[in-house]
């Protein structure tokens, strides 16, 4: 099972172009996430429909679009085309990730024409004739988005996507082009970590690594989004300290000799969908300068590394988290271990 992701800025020509693709790809089906966003406006209280401009960054229209492809593929097989725009790398991750886990491969491709002929194709981009005022705020979405398109496709977007510039072409020339990239894998399987989804309770350890000042190491999945810690779930039948070891090397490439030292037990609470458990995490040591530059980034798992002070990682860790780190931190300057629930120390005396 595969999905063709085809991104792009509004007004590009995503949808135009998956049309005719889905004549091009055997056994393939379109599916358009725009039609997820306009269930929710039937589906949701009007006051949370109100906290927000873009129903992307509504929780539900994510795990729905993941939820959504997973049942079409299960129901039809063979391939699903999904015309549309990302260009927030987190919600990538949290798409692709989610479809990853369920076993289906991905292929992102992104339409690149220049910008002039973007503008035009938004002037000239129809608009329903009863929405009120719609054809100026339609266009004027398109025209605010490109700026964060712009950024997106100079930052992580080219990395992560097959361009296609269809600028000067038809769609049906653009769809051949998909077709032919796929086909030839010219647009390779974005690599993703294929990580189950979790079916009940899970014991998680992580592991945190210092450099010779201190600062922790924090690493970016490409399957997830948001910075975490080294580490992942504990296999059954495996001691916990040594998944953490094992989650290490598979990661980043350091080898750990010892057993590290346990800092934090913390019990995460259920969170639907997810179903929480037990945190853990060790204290790896400290690296010295030669094999913290060996580390093994960006890869298939991680995209990238930073070591941060306490301060830095307050600021991109979710607040739990956050908590997790800092009581672990505490708990290493004191030589004695702390059982948290959802970050917060209880019955330690």
């Amino acid at each position: 099972m595969t999905v063709v992701w085809i991104n792009g800025a509004f007004g590009a020509g995503k949808t135009t172009t998956a049309r005719e693709l889905i004549d091009l790809i055997p056994n393939s089906t379109l599916f358009d996430p725009e039609l997820v966003g306009g269930a929710l406006t039937h589906l949701l209280p009007a006051k949370r429909l109100a906290e927000t401009s873009d129903f992307q960054d509504l929780p539900i229209w994510r795990r729905l679009v993941i939820d959504t492809a997973a049942a079409l593929l299960a129901e039809l097989g063979g391939t699903l085309v999904v015309p549309m725009t990302l260009l927030r790398q987190e919600y990538r991750d949290e798409i692709f990730g989610g479809l990853a886990a369920r076993r289906i491969a991905v292929r992102h491709i992104v339409l690149t024409p220049a910008e002039t002929i973007l503008r035009e194709r938004i002037a000239q981009r129809e608009v329903p004739p009863d929405l009120p005022d719609g054809e100026i705020r339609i266009r004027q979405w398109s025209y605010d988005h490109i700026e964060p398109y712009r950024a997106a496709l100079a930052g992580w977007l080219c990395a992560d996507a097959h361009p296609v510039d269809n600028g000067t072409l038809t769609p049906h020339e653009s769809a051949a082009r998909i077709a032919d990239a796929v086909a030839t894998d010219t647009a390779p399987t974005c690599a993703i970590v294929q990580t189950a989804e979790p079916t009940a309770e899970t014991v998680a350890s992580g592991v945190l690594l210092f450099d010779e000042h201190d600062r922790v190491l924090l690493v970016d999945p490409t399957y997830k989004p948001g910075w975490e810690f080294p580490g992942g779930v504990v296999e059954p039948g495996e001691a916990p300290a040594r998944a953490g070891v094992r989650e290490v090397a598979e990661e980043t490439g350091i080898h750990l000799d010892d057993v590290p030292r346990l800092l934090v037990v913390d019990w995460e609470r259920p969170s639907p969908p997810g179903y929480g458990g037990l945190r853990l995490l060790f204290d790896g040591g400290r690296l010295d300068h030669s094999t913290a530059e060996r580390l093994l980034l960006p890869g298939p798992e991680l995209r990238a590394w930073r070591f941060v002070t306490e301060q830095e990682a307050a600021t991109m860790l979710p607040p739990v988290r956050y908590e997790r780190l800092r009581w672990a931190l505490r708990a290493r300057e004191r030589g004695a271990a702390l059982y948290l629930e959802a970050g917060v120390p209880a019955g330690n005396g």
